[in-house]
Parts: C-alpha cells; sequence; structure tokens
C-alpha cells in the first residue's frame, strides 16, 4: 500500500477514533452500568445498546469481505479457564473502578480526571505480568462469521429498520436532542469502529497499551495516537454538553481507578484482550473466548455490585 493510501486510511481512523470517544462520552457507555441497570431496573437497554454495536461491526466488515475488500483482522484465542478467570479479574478491576475501559473514557471526558489513571493502572498491570504469561495460545482459524454471508440479510433489514427511525425522528434539533441515548451512542461508537478496523486493523485502546507493554514499537505509535484522539473526543463530547469541570480527584478516587486499571491489565493477560477489544472484535467476529471472557466479567461486576449493596451500603 502506498505511503498517501496508508496516510488517508490514517487520516479516516484518527477521525473516526474521535468521533468515537465522543460517542462513547455523550453516551455514557460502560459495561458496568449495563450490569448495574439489570440489577435494579430489570433492564437490558444498555447490554441491548453495546449488542448493537457489535452488529455494526459484523456487519460493516461482513460487508466489507463480501464486496471484495481486505482488512487486516487478529487471530483467535481458545476459551481456556484462564479466559474464565481473566474475565473475572476484568470484571472485578472494573468494579473497583466504578467504569470499564470504556466508561474511564466517559467520566475522564467529564472532567473526573482521576480516570486518566485508569489507562497508566492498565499498562503497569500488563508489564507487572507480561514475563510471566509468555506468548499467548493462538488458534490460527478464520472468524466464523465469514463463513456466513447470508447473515447480510438480516443486518440489511436491520440498516433499514435504523434508517427508517432516524427519518422519524423529524427535524435535525430533534435528531440531536435524542440522539446520545446510550443505545444510539453504542450505535455510533459500531459504526464508527468498523470504518477504522477496516482502514488500519484492529486498534482497541487497550490493545495498543498491551503491546506497548509487550515492548512491541512497530505500530504502536500509530495505535497510541488513536488513543489520544479517543480521549481528545470525549473531552469535546464533555465540553460540548457542559458537563466538563476542573475538579481535583481524591485520593480514594484516584487510588480506585489505578489499581482498578492494574486489576483488569492483569485479566486482559489472561483472556488475552480488554472489554473495548472483547465487544468491538471478539464478540463481532463470533470468537468463543470473547463471549466467554465478557460473561465472566458481568459476573464478576454483578457479584460485587449485590455483595456491596448487601453488606456495605446497609
Amino acid at each position: 500500500m502506498s505511503v498517501a493510501l496508508l496516510s488517508i486510511a490514517f487520516l479516516i481512523a484518527a477521525i473516526c477514533a474521535a468521533i468515537m470517544g465522543y460517542a462513547i462520552q455523550r453516551g455514557a457507555t460502560c459495561l458496568v452500568a449495563a450490569v448495574d441497570e439489570v440489577l435494579t431496573k430489570s433492564s437490558a437497554w444498555r447490554f441491548l445498546g453495546l449488542a448493537e454495536a457489535a452488529v455494526w461491526v459484523a456487519g460493516g466488515v461482513l460487508l466489507w469481505r463480501v464486496l471484495g475488500g481486505q482488512e487486516t483482522l487478529p487471530i483467535g484465542y481458545p476459551a481456556t479457564l484462564g479466559t474464565v478467570a481473566g474475565g473475572l479479574l476484568l470484571g472485578l478491576g472494573a468494579f473497583v473502578t466504578r467504569a470499564c475501559v470504556f466508561g474511564a473514557i466517559a467520566r475522564f471526558g467529564s472532567g473526573e480526571w482521576a480516570y486518566v489513571l485508569t489507562p497508566i493502572g492498565f499498562y503497569l498491570g500488563c508489564v507487572t505480568i507480561w514475563p510471566l504469561i509468555g506468548n499467548f495460545p493462538q488458534m490460527h482459524v478464520a472468524s466464523p462469521l465469514f463463513a456466513s454471508s447470508w447473515l447480510l440479510v438480516p443486518f440489511a433489514l436491520f440498516v433499514g429498520w435504523r434508517g427508517v427511525e432516524v427519518i422519524r425522528a423529524g427535524r435535525a434539533r430533534m435528531l440531536a436532542a435524542h440522539i446520545w441515548t446510550p443505545h444510539r451512542a453504542t450505535a455510533v461508537i459500531g459504526i464508527v469502529f468498523a470504518i477504522s478496523l477496516i482502514a488500519i486493523g484492529p486498534w482497541a485502546y487497550t490493545y495498543a497499551l498491551l503491546s506497548l507493554a509487550q515492548g512491541k514499537i512497530e505500530g504502536v505509535i500509530v495505535k497510541l495516537v488513536l488513543l489520544v484522539m479517543l480521549f481528545v473526543g470525549a473531552l469535546v463530547g464533555g465540553w460540548t454538553a457542559g458537563r466538563l469541570e476542573l475538579r481535583a480527584p481524591t485520593l480514594e478516587t484516584a487510588m480506585r481507578c489505578l489499581g482498578g486499571g492494574v486489576l483488569m491489565g492483569w485479566g486482559s493477560l489472561l483472556i488475552p484482550g480488554g472489554n473495548d477489544e472483547l465487544l468491538l472484535v471478539g464478540i463481532p467476529l463470533l470468537q468463543a473466548y470473547a463471549w466467554v471472557a465478557v460473561a465472566s466479567m458481568a459476573v464478576a461486576i454483578a457479584l460485587g455490585l449485590a455483595v456491596e449493596r448487601r453488606f456495605v451500603t446497609r
């Protein structure tokens, strides 16, 4: 690929990363919030939103492949007891932090500055135990998604349904007032992530931090720049929503964010993959290990919230 095409692809990915950060902040996208909604409101609305993001990624990548396009996709990993343990650690870290890696971006964009320590803690967690992990067990198998091109039919119907909904929203000012619900925000996240995935390959920000911890220099600079764009987009989202304030973090919050990030880093190494990579790459590509890891993560968050409400908040 020529330098010009690489530059265009990177520019597209950078714009998508900024839009994604904006959508994460405006929609308050977070797996912890989704689990809490199930426990407190008996509603799975946020979970459905996260699922929709995965549908947009899967449909977009599958359509690109059917049209003859090529993209760089990660290989799969086996689902093992380590996957379950990693998911539980990832969920415990998200519970301690009060936010998953998506939620940390949203809260940072709202001026909760302690949440910048979450990715730092994630990196520190990866650095501390990566030498003990060694190489990940990999399965060189194609994604089951690409053997199911017929899925484009329900995806087309889904896109049409969403398009009709947008048209029915009426005037642009009405649409602007309602687009940043968690459900619609995750749709935006899925669409722009699919575009960036096609443009430059997988770049989930936890993957960038993991690559940095492994000492992989090639390609990591690009992913770190996209990480910066992600946080810039979140800050713009907080500013335009009037949520961005200068508030000094408490020591307790700082320790929670840093410690939770470390736990999430440990869990991500065992899986391997952070929950952003699992939700936006592994699950859309129908990788079994990603489904097992996210389910384990949700269980850990639910147990943490239930125990806290039973013994701490009384």
